[in-house]
């Protein structure tokens, strides 16, 4: 996989244009990061040991979809 991607998230007005990072966080090394080009939403998320992805920082408030967006992006180009 790339070390960064663009992305789209889907906000409540209107879609969210960003990148996404494979990075480190918090000691965290299997990590992603969806930086907005707008610099209006920073989000970062991390699969737990049972695969299932969780947020670990990023702003406030969030959409909850936004995990599953990422994910699946995510997923799609590690394949």
């Amino acid at each position: 996989m790339e070390a960064q991607f663009e992305a789209i998230l889907t906000g409540t007005e209107g879609p969210v244009n960003g990148i996404i990072k494979h990075t480190t966080h918090g000691g965290i090394k299997n990590a992603y990061r969806f930086d907005a080009v707008d610099d209006t939403l920073h989000l970062v998320i991390t699969p737990d040991e049972n695969g299932n992805w969780q947020k670990v920082a990023g702003t406030e408030p969030y959409l909850f979809g936004w995990i599953d967006e990422m994910a699946e992006q995510i997923t799609k180009l590690r394949v």
